[in-house]
C-alpha cells in the first residue's frame, strides 16, 4: 500500500534507537523526510547515516535534549513546518511512589506530558493551515493497564492521553489527527532496563526474567520496533485521516480486556 506521504516532511523525537528508530524507518521507507531528535550524537548521527544510505531521504540530526525549551528550539528551527510529528522521550524510573518527591514527579510530567504538549502547539496552527498533519504520541500500554512500579509513567502519560482527546477532536476537520501508540513489551534497551531490577528484585539471572515475561505474552515474544514502526507509518498516512484521538495499543494481546 502506498501510504500517500512521500515527499513530506517528519520530526521524530528519541529516534537513535529503539521504537523511535523504528518510526523513522518506516517513514523514511515511504519517502518521508525527516529530522531526528536524540540525545546521544554519536549513535544518532549513524542512525541518520544508515537511513540515508538505505532509503535516500534528506535527514537531519538535533542532537539535544528534546524535553527541555532549549531542545525543542533547536528540533523545531531545524525541521521547519513538519507535516508529521512523533513525540516520544525516555520514560521515568521504575520504583516505589514513597520514594518520590516533587523534583521526580515533576521531571515526569515535564518529559512524558508537557514536552509533547508543547510540541504539538508549536506545529498543529501550520499542519491545519496547510489542510495535512499527523501526530503521534509513543506512550505506554500502562496508559491502559498501569504497572505499578511504573507510577511516574503512570500518571504522566495518563495526563498527556487526556489532553490529546480533547485537542483531537478540534483539528480533525483540517485533516490533521493526534493519535497515541501504546507500546507493550518490545525489544529494546527500555525494556532490558526495566527487567534489570526484576532480576535484582527476584534473584534471578536477566535472562530468566526476560524469557519469563516473554512466554507471559499470548504472543511468546516482545514485539519488534520494525512492527511499532510499521503501524505509526500507517497513523501518520494518507489514509488515516479519519481516525483521531485514539489510544494504538501494541502488546501482543497482553491487555485482557475487551475494550
Amino acid at each position: 500500500m502506498d501510504l500517500g506521504i512521500r515527499g513530506k516532511n517528519a520530526l521524530v523525537c528519541g529516534a537513535s534507537k529503539g521504537l523511535g528508530r523504528g518510526c523513522a524507518e518506516a517513514l523514511a521507507a515511504e519517502g518521508v523526510n525527516l529530522t531526528l531528535v536524540a540525545r546521544n550524537a554519536e549513535q544518532l548521527n549513524a542512525t541518520c547515516d544508515a537511513i540515508r544510505a538505505k532509503y535516500g531521504v534528506t535527514v537531519n540530526a538535533v542532537a539535544a535534549d528534546i524535553t527541555t525549551p532549549e531542545g525543542r528550539q533547536q528540533a523545531l528551527a531545524a525541521c521547519g513546518e513538519p507535516d508529521i510529528l512523533v513525540t516520544n522521550a525516555g520514560g521515568p524510573p521504575p520504583g516505589d511512589f514513597r520514594d518520590w518527591g516533587r523534583e521526580q514527579w515533576i521531571a515526569a510530567i515535564d518529559a512524558n506530558m508537557l514536552t509533547p504538549i508543547e510540541l504539538i502547539k508549536a506545529t498543529v496552527d501550520g499542519m491545519m493551515a496547510r489542510g495535512f498533519g499527523r501526530i503521534v504520541n509513543i506512550t505506554s500500554s500502562a496508559v491502559k493497564a498501569p504497572i505499578d512500579i511504573l507510577g511516574l509513567s503512570n500518571g504522566a502519560r495518563s495526563g498527556l492521553t487526556g489532553f490529546v482527546a480533547g485537542i483531537a477532536r478540534k483539528t480533525v476537520a483540517k485533516n490533521v489527527t493526534i493519535n497515541n501508540l501504546l507500546p507493550g513489551p518490545f525489544d529494546t534497551d527500555r525494556l532490558a532496563a526495566t527487567m534489570v531490577g526484576a532480576a535484582k528484585a527476584s534473584g534471578k539471572s536477566l535472562e530468566e526474567v526476560m524469557d519469563a515475561r516473554r512466554r507471559q505474552n499470548p504472543a511468546q515474544r516482545f514485539g519488534t520496533p520494525a512492527e511499532f514502526g510499521a503501524a505509526c507509518a500507517f497513523l501518520c498516512s494518507a489514509h488515516a485521516g479519519y481516525m483521531t484521538g485514539q489510544n494504538v495499543l501494541l502488546d501482543g494481546g497482553a491487555y485482557p480486556g475487551t475494550f
